[in-house]
Formats: C-alpha cells, structure tokens, sequence
C-alpha cells in the first residue's frame, strides 16, 4: 500500500505545472494517460530529460501527482492535498460522471489483474461477480446519486475470478458540479 509523502509534494507539482502549463486541457486526454502514465511522444516540444520526469512522476504517490495535475486542467474546486492525507490505497480510478473508467494507476492493475487498457471506457461493475451482495451494489449507486463522499466494502474480483473485499472511498470531483469520481480502493483482509 502506498501512503502519500509530503517531502518535497509542492516541488514535484510546480514541476508538472510547469512542464506542462502549454499543453491545452483538452489536448491532455485521459486517454493518453491509459497506457502506463502518459503517451511519452505526446508533445515534442518537451525534452527527453522532462518526458522521464514525468513518466516518473506517474508512479509517485501512486498517481497522485497526476490526479493534483488533472484537477489543475479540470478546475476542480476539490482539495486534493486533503482527499489524500493519511490514505493507504492500492488502486486508484477516475471516473466521468456516469462512472465510465477513464484513468486508473497502477495499483489497480496489480491489485485486480485487469489491465489499463481493458478498464478504459467501462464501468466498475466488470469486477463484480457472483458473490458481490445486490444491496451492496444498491447502496453505492445510492450513495453515488447524492454526489457526497462516502466509503464502502464490496466484494470484487480478480481477471482471474478470485474475489476479494474491497474497500472503495468514492470522492466526487467538481468545478461548479460534479464532473468525475475518484475511487480509492485497497483489499480489506
């Protein structure tokens, strides 16, 4: 499990900030971010030496960084700093606001096997299964319906069918609204 580092978090953001301040939010898509961090030819403007500093900053914190720097394009109003502080997480998982994946760390690649790539565009819902309780499931998509915080524990599975208890804290992003989720997920033993 990861636990966000204060130690130089300010440095690391002015630096993506200032790497990428020219690059237009809608030309920054999440797509981009799906296959491992960021596609490294994305702009040639930048140098060799910046693109493995940010393809590094990717796997800081988990993703953090990045999610500090989405927020920045996005203009969501949410304090990220605090989403984070004192959080042990596993996967992370952004989502529009009709919960379609649309960037996922790399813990979530280790802690369900699924692939970026393969997550990308679909719902959460693909890691349910058959033991995966019909309340538990009602009671999040309540909970997403009122656009609050909250926490869950859900049993999810594996690419390979092993299930595990998962807890899922669910964070809405918004500017004047809600625009995406973020998930923070980690097993429960």
């Amino acid at each position: 499990m990861k636990k966000i580092n204060k130690d130089n978090q300010q440095v690391k953001a002015d630096l993506v900030k200032a790497m990428l301040s020219h690059v237009p939010f809608d030309g920054w898509t999440w797509k981009a971010m799906e296959q491992g961090a960021v596609d490294i030819n994305f702009e040639k403007n930048i140098t060799e030496k910046q693109r493995i500093k940010i393809y590094k900053l990717h796997f800081n914190n988990g993703g953090i960084d990045f999610i500090k720097l989405f927020a920045q394009k996005a203009h969501w109003k949410n304090e990220i700093d605090g989403i984070f502080k004192d959080q042990d997480f596993e996967a992370l998982i952004i989502t529009d606001i009709n919960q379609k994946i649309l960037w996922v760390n790399n813990g979530f690649t280790e802690m369900t096997g699924y692939t970026k790539k393969y997550a990308l565009n679909k719902t959460p819902n693909f890691l349910q299964g058959q033991n995966t309780l019909p309340e538990t499931k009602k009671r999040i998509r309540g909970k997403l319906d009122e656009l609050k915080p909250f926490a869950e524990i859900i049993t999810n599975y594996k690419k390979d069918k092993t299930p595990y208890k998962c807890e899922v804290k669910i964070i809405p992003l918004y500017t004047d609204k809600v625009t995406h989720f973020l998930a923070i997920e980690k097993k429960v033993v």
